[in-house]
């Protein structure tokens, strides 16, 4: 198993590992800071970097099929192999990485300024989307962006915390996506918590308080389906 340390620490942008397996898809290290490719928000690139001084740049970060314990780290075309058990420095690419923060923290309190069932989301460094299994299209948007920046300015803290797979099979309401359930079936899962305002289980990273995701715009609501509503948000 990799040991996610961004889990603990979504703010570290840098950590020593050591290489425990080379794959087709890319490096496999004991500990990381690079967050895989799931739910939404795109995997991390950043680089790792070798006792010796050579630098491998990561374009992207991916969990093995079917396998969530671990964290493919997929290297640039060309780059140069490493050895298991070699030692290395690793570095994110932190601007990327915090934008990516920012904007899910938002696309959590988009679901409590609409709350309707999700069925799908994408998290991007500029915008985020979530579609909603919603009859109609909202009457007044710029009351909903209000609102959402209303709940943004709040300085709502943001934490995370675990519960068993039993005790989120007891408690189905709070699982807000109809498409992509909890993690479940290694014996906890993690849930993130808005202040008083939101929680559900999430496996992403998220800036540690709301005032950090700044002024936040929405886009047009798009019908994608009958049932189906796109609401986009950009960073104003």
């Amino acid at each position: 198993m990799t040991e996610f340390l961004f889990r603990d620490d979504a703010y570290r942008q840098s950590a020593e590992a050591r290489v425990t397996a080379v794959t087709d898809q890319g490096i496999v290290l004991d500990r990381t800071i690079f967050y895989a490719t799931s739910g939404g928000q795109p995997g991390d690139t950043g680089f790792v970097e070798t006792d010796s001084g050579r630098r491998i740049v990561i374009a992207g970060a991916v969990h093995p099929e079917g396998d969530k314990t671990q964290i493919v780290h997929v290297p640039e075309a060309g780059s140069p192999p490493l050895a298991v058990g070699e030692p290395v420095i690793l570095g994110i690419d932190w601007e990327r990485r915090y934008r990516l923060m920012r904007m899910h923290t938002a696309l959590h309190l988009l679901s409590v300024a609409l709350p309707f069932p999700v069925t799908g989301g994408s998290i991007g460094e500029d915008k985020g989307r979530l579609d909603f299994d919603m009859p109609e299209a909202p009457g007044d948007v710029a009351a909903i962006e209000a609102e959402l920046n209303r709940l943004a300015a709040g300085e709502h803290p943001v934490s995370s915390e675990w519960i068993t797979d039993a005790e989120m099979q007891a408690q189905p309401e709070l699982i807000k996506t109809m498409k992509v359930k909890p993690p479940m079936g290694q014996g906890r899962v993690r849930l993130v918590r808005i202040g008083d305002v939101d929680l559900q289980p999430c496996g992403g990273t998220h800036v540690a308080n709301t005032r950090e995701i700044g002024a936040l715009k929405l886009g047009k609501v798009e019908k994608k389906g009958k049932e189906n509503r796109r609401v986009t948000v950009f960073f104003a």
